[in-house]
């Protein structure tokens, strides 16, 4: 199998983690100095920043999975390029304290190095994120 195939079936195995609830999952497709960070004004939305390292990642995946459960997934788009992968995306996401769920769209890119996601910059509507939360309280 290629690089660019073996990028590809690292992501694929991410995804398949987080839509199926498993942080553990997930954070072993991570470099153990991995970085995730969600895009956004922390001001706006606390959930917006940066995390790196297994014990972080395990944190942010584990409340993301509890709070925001994805739910029929669908690849738009996949690029790859030299160590990067972009991935656009279509998902249904399920806000847990409320069962709220809407569609949304989301824009990953991702640094693949020996095997390993190094680091995963999403990009995702968080103002409809925000307005998810806010109906909850």
């Amino acid at each position: 199998m290629g690089q660019r195939e073996d990028m590809l079936a690292l992501v694929r195995s991410a995804y398949a983690a987080r839509d199926n609830d498993d942080a553990e999952g997930l954070v072993a497709a991570f470099h153990p100095d991995g970085l995730f960070s969600l895009k956004g004004d922390k001001n706006a939305l606390g959930l917006t920043g940066s995390v790196h390292g297994h014990p972080n990642l395990r944190g942010i995946f584990s409340q993301l999975i509890e709070d925001f459960r994805f739910e029929g997934r669908e690849i738009l788009a996949e690029l790859v390029d030299g160590d990067r992968v972009a991935i656009h995306s279509r998902v249904d996401v399920r806000y847990g304290p409320t069962g709220q769920t809407t569609r949304t769209e989301i824009l990953d890119l991702f640094k693949i190095q020996d095997g390993k996601i190094v680091e995963l910059i999403e990009f995702a509507d968080t103002a409809q994120v925000k307005a998810m939360i806010s109906c909850a309280r």
